[in-house]
């Protein structure tokens, strides 16, 4: 046997200080540990001040009970932290308000959440075989619901749902339109209607139309029709156009009576005129 053979055979048979099995016990060992260090931190720091929530932003929330909804879960997620949010407890929180159907939860850094609100809330009435079924905001029909509701604005529509949603284009259109309104107002519009004038027309109980054009720049348009109901020079209107919301207008014909039940000013003269708001 030549020398560099001899030593080659030397290196695979010189005994081993540790056991092979001892050494795998070991390396075990101290992996386990590692392990158990690890979950240990982690779990202090998940629940620790270093990720405390401090600001809190719902967003989704349009019913009836806006501010309730928000209080609640605000204060439910300032007691958690952004690497341990405890959704069934948020659930908890807003378990009272059927129309609350699901909630998404966002981390933004290590002390903000955002909370999105799906809600099912209904927004009108179409009229299918002689019987008012309850819309929601998606055009789906809810026909058991039991969620509470007010008077609600009736929408036409001559063609039967499909997978128990409204489809025809005029009565969806409107019913976007509404979904899109303050909830306060639902229970002051009798109806919606479309036409090739003035687009989506929404007529109130006690008051003006209001002609939304195209269902377009809605969250606009409504804050619009808001100032243009609550300025004083709108009383005696017998509609209002926000077709264009930066320039909304209010044509006469309201009787003092309507603008009265709408809690507007009662018009000081009887003379026709017409106003507008916005940029001119």
């Amino acid at each position: 046997m030549s020398t560099s053979s001899w030593a080659r055979e030397r290196r695979f048979v010189m005994p081993r200080l540790v056991p092979r099995r001892v050494r795998s016990l070991h390396t075990l060992a101290l992996l386990l540990v590692i392990a158990a260090v690890g979950w240990l931190g982690w779990t202090w720091y998940r629940s620790s001040s270093f990720v405390k929530v401090e600001h809190v932003t719902v967003t989704g929330v349009s019913g009836p009970d806006v501010v309730q909804i928000r209080r609640a879960l605000t204060t439910a997620a300032l007691g958690m932290t952004t690497l341990n949010m405890n959704i069934s407890q948020l659930q908890q929180a807003v378990s009272g308000y059927a129309y609350v159907q699901a909630l998404t939860v966002t981390r933004h850094g290590a002390h903000s959440v955002g909370i999105a609100v799906s809600e099912e809330i209904p927004v009108a009435l179409v009229e299918i075989d002689g019987s008012g079924e309850v819309v929601g905001a998606n055009g789906a029909l809810l026909p058991n619901t039991t969620i509470p509701h007010g008077a609600l604005p009736t929408v036409p529509t001559d063609a039967a749902p499909a997978a128990n949603r409204i489809t025809e284009k005029s009565a969806s259109t409107a019913i976007r339109v509404l979904a899109a309104a303050p909830y306060s107002l639902l229970s002051h519009i009798a109806s919606a209607t479309t036409s090739s004038t003035h687009g989506v027309v929404l007529q109130l109980r006690s008051g003006p139309q209001l002609y939304f054009g195209p269902a377009s720049d809605l969250r606009a348009k409504w804050t619009a029709t808001t100032a243009v109901l609550q300025d004083k020079g709108s009383a005696g209107a017998g509609y209002i156009d926000v077709t264009d919301p930066q320039r909304p207008a209010a044509g006469v014909e309201l009787k003092t009576s309507q603008a009265a039940a709408l809690g507007l000013a009662s018009p000081s003269t009887t003379t026709t005129a017409q106003t507008s708001q916005g940029t001119p």
